[in-house]
């Protein structure tokens, strides 16, 4: 890059060459050429909760008498610009950076005090002095881990979780009264309305949506106000709780100072818990993903007992193939999920004494993941989930060849003689029903009582 190109900018550090259209500055350069590692950025939702947290953080310094209020409202001004993406551009630290976040702390404080200069001309807005005021990186970029981790969760995962939840219902309802063959050990066993099955599938949505709102509670915790180590040091003691109370009037949703800086700061246990609740719920979608692709596998040669909309062809070389391609989309970002889990496990257990020094990553792969699950969840449902009918005559034809109806005749005619008819029903080839009328062992209208493959899918003993 030419001179031309470029102006000095200049820190603690001495001189920097910055390109002359960015808005960050010397700090932010260093940071640039020191990590040029991934190309993974900070993710919208940090970068909105960072430009939320530096605008009220103007706010509470200028009620406090610490900020003149021209430069406040500058600050805010540009941290509005932040918060709204039009200046996410001039965010280019990588991911893989200095631990605490520091570098993309200043990164948001060299760009917003150089663009809130632009709105009051003549100006000094310094971006540690005035942007930065009451602040460290130490404590801001948890805090906007948590502002942001919340938000997602709230806004995003617990609407997709929860159309989810819904249309999962609607199928249960829908295909209640029919009745097909249930399986334990992948083998065929008692009767069951699909019906049911898919109620289970409803409930394990039901559950994360409580799993994902209770863990999600843990980020309302907000570590502002205790600088470097927790202490406060260079802090108004009021200024935690009015940036905590200016922030969740801006989200709709409660923050509050953290109860204990100390752990705010050195710990994240917090987001290790709400990561491993989302790792539960992509464990959740794997199961029901893969029942739908089994329990839809054929079309002639499969299991067929449900059919699974047709989006889009299945293969280059085979005509006419259509795949479970949406399950199969669930399951693969189930299996990121559950990686970046190990991710945010492995960034928890670095709270060195007063600090963890993984956070930028930690926040990465947390939004990451709610964003992958969100994404996903949602064109499961709409492309899957809610256009899935029902094979009703392969259910009943499946039904009445299992060996397992003879369950019902255990409790009648002995557990040996039941299990004798299932022998003969899988030597021969006819039904359970066939060679227990050939045996007249009971009436044929208690045959038919006892084997009626509805009755079997409530509780109850034959009578």
């Amino acid at each position: 890059m030419t001179d031309d190109a470029t102006r000095t900018e200049r820190d603690s550090m001495g001189e920097m060459r910055v390109p002359n259209d960015a808005l960050w500055g010397a700090s932010t350069q260093r940071a640039v050429e020191n990590f040029p590692i991934s190309g993974y950025r900070f993710p919208r939702r940090f970068i909105h909760a960072l430009g939320l947290i530096k605008h009220a953080a103007a706010r509470a310094n200028e009620d406090l008498g610490l900020l003149p209020a021209d430069v406040a409202d500058a600050i805010r001004t540009a941290a509005d610009e932040v918060a709204s993406g039009a200046l996410d551009g001039h965010f280019v630290v990588d991911i893989f950076q200095t631990g605490s976040g520091t570098s993309t702390n200043m990164n948001a404080n060299e760009v917003i005090a150089r663009r809130a200069a632009a709105y009051l001309p003549g100006a000094r807005i310094h971006p540690n002095d005035h942007v930065n005021m009451s602040q460290s990186s130490n404590d801001v970029i948890p805090s906007a881990m948590h502002v942001a981790g919340r938000a997602a969760v709230e806004e995003d995962l617990i609407p997709a979780l929860g159309a989810l939840r819904d249309a999962l219902s609607a199928k249960a309802v829908e295909f209640d009264g029919i009745v097909k063959i249930g399986r334990t050990h992948l083998q065929d066993a008692t009767p069951i309305r699909l019906g049911q099955e898919f109620g289970g599938y409803a409930r394990q949505i039901e559950l994360a949506l409580e799993r994902v709102r209770g863990a999600a509670r843990g980020l309302e915790e907000l570590a502002l106000g205790g600088t470097a180590v927790g202490t406060g040091i260079n802090a108004h003691p009021a200024f935690a709780s009015r940036v905590a109370v200016l922030v969740s009037e801006r989200t709709a949703l409660p923050f509050r100072e953290a109860r204990d800086h100390f752990e705010a700061q050195g710990a994240k246990d917090a987001v290790v818990q709400l990561s491993g609740t989302l790792k539960t719920v992509a464990v959740s979608l794997t199961k029901i993903a893969n029942d739908l692709r089994w329990l839809g596998s054929g079309p002639r040669c499969g299991l067929g007992e449900i059919n699974l909309p047709a989006t889009q062809p299945g293969s280059s070389i085979m005509p006419g193939k259509v795949n479970p391609v949406m399950a199969e989309a669930v399951c693969q970002m189930a299996a990121f999920v559950m990686g970046a889990d190990l991710t945010i496990t492995v960034c928890g257990q670095a709270g060195n004494f007063e600090l963890n020094v993984m956070m930028p990553v930690m926040a990465y792969s947390l939004l990451e993941s709610i964003r992958l699950m969100t994404a996903a969840v949602r064109h499961f449902t709409d492309r899957c989930v809610v256009g899935i009918t029902a094979n009703a005559g392969r259910c009943t034809a499946m039904v009445e060849q299992s060996l397992a109806m003879c369950t019902a005749l255990a409790p009648v005619i002995g557990y040996d003689a039941a299990a004798a008819i299932a022998k003969e029903s899988y030597a021969t080839g006819k039904t359970v029903r066939a060679i227990a009328r050939e045996r007249k062992i009971l009436s044929e209208e208690a045959l038919a009582r006892i084997l009626d493959p509805l009755r079997m899918t409530e509780p109850g003993i034959p009578e």
